[in-house]
């Protein structure tokens, strides 16, 4: 009787032991790992020494570089019939991009006519001069006349000439041609149709190859001390969130905008890809060394802010990845400093960290 009531108890025993062994092994964790696709949207940078910096921020306007644009004026006066150009078009040299009606051409078409009869009749005169001269009629006197006559007519006729092909005038439409003087963006218009124009009239439109730019950064009393020519600046703007561009304050002003109350400094920029365009605020940041050690630094951009506090990923392989809170005892726009808690030559991740941050937390 007892080996029957013993082995339904084994029995028992087994299945339990069975039942509890696979609820441990369904229980087991997973490791967080960094699979391929999420590796190329991180960036790991090392955790270097730099010297203490602090960072000034001013703000500024974009402009195209005076040094690089032709502004045209008319020469004439008439009103505009016709205009073929926007603001912000790129044009070719040569390119007809407004038409003129002008009094002053139907002037220069009849003296054109006028001065081709002139010419006409004057030839008449110097080649009867000729034959009456080499008949001993008229004496060479009266040659030289002729002839002084006739080129008189001819340059006055060259020079009207000139004056139509300057301005490309039309004889088919009585209309003067403005053309432009270079390639380029149209950078300004004052010019549309109906409007008239004088010779002192503004500039009707601006051309500029906006391969350089200019930047004009307001510069207050309290930071003079601090901005000098030749000092790089990062230059960031509302239209590229993110995208730092890199200049140089290429000159300052002598004296003080009396609207703005500001003085203006000039950053000279290449415009790659023409992504800055005039008209764009701009926000410049400028580091200032501070001088004394150097301390460890990651970039402004890997820190993330949770839970009230400060923190960093360190990367030390694709599985091994520390959540570390961090203390930085200075920092500016583009670093943060430690005296401690993190060492020289450790990997943090700056771009995406958010994703892993969130990842390690679940």
């Amino acid at each position: 009787m007892k080996k029957y009531i013993v082995l339904p108890i084994l029995g028992l025993m087994l299945v339990y032991g069975c039942g509890k062994k696979e609820e441990v092994k369904e229980t087991k964790e997973e490791k967080f790992c960094i699979d391929k696709d999420l590796k190329e949207k991180i960036t790991i940078e090392p955790i270097q020494k730099r010297s203490v910096s602090e960072s000034i921020n001013l703000t500024g306007n974009i402009t195209y570089n005076g040094d690089h644009v032709v502004q045209f004026n008319s020469l004439v006066e008439g009103i505009i019939t016709k205009t073929t150009f926007s603001l912000g078009d790129y044009v070719r040299k040569g390119q007809v991009l407004a038409e003129i009606k002008s009094t002053e051409l139907n002037s220069m078409q009849s003296e054109s006519k006028s001065l081709q009869s002139q010419i006409t009749v004057a030839q008449r005169n110097l080649q009867a001069a000729k034959s009456m001269f080499e008949d001993g009629i008229s004496s060479q006197k009266d040659l030289l006349q002729a002839q002084s006559e006739l080129d008189v007519l001819k340059s006055s006729l060259e020079n009207v000439k000139a004056n139509l092909a300057m301005f490309s005038a039309s004889s088919e439409r009585s209309v003067f041609l403005i053309k432009a003087p270079t390639e380029g963006y149209i950078v300004d218009k004052n010019i549309s149709p109906g409007m008239q124009i004088t010779d002192s009239s503004e500039p009707l439109f601006t051309i500029s190859d906006l391969k350089e730019i200019w930047v004009l950064v307001n510069v207050y009393t309290s930071n003079l001390k601090n901005v000098s020519e030749n000092m790089p600046v990062d230059v960031t703007t509302p239209a590229y969130p993110g995208e730092i561009f890199k200049g140089k304050i290429k000159m300052m002003s002598k004296v003080f905008d009396a609207d703005e109350h500001v003085l203006k400094a000039r950053i000279v920029m290449e415009n790659k890809n023409l992504k800055l365009k005039p008209g764009m605020t701009a926000d410049i940041i400028i580091n200032k060394s501070l001088g004394g050690d150097m301390l460890e630094a990651v970039p402004a951009k890997a820190v993330i802010f949770d839970n009230n506090r400060d923190h960093i990923l360190i990367y030390k392989n694709d599985c091994t990845i520390e959540t570390r809170e961090i203390n930085p005892v200075i920092k500016n726009n583009n670093w943060v400093y430690f005296k401690d808690g993190v060492k020289e030559g450790e990997m943090v991740i700056t771009k995406n960290q958010l994703l892993i941050h969130e990842r390690l937390k679940n």
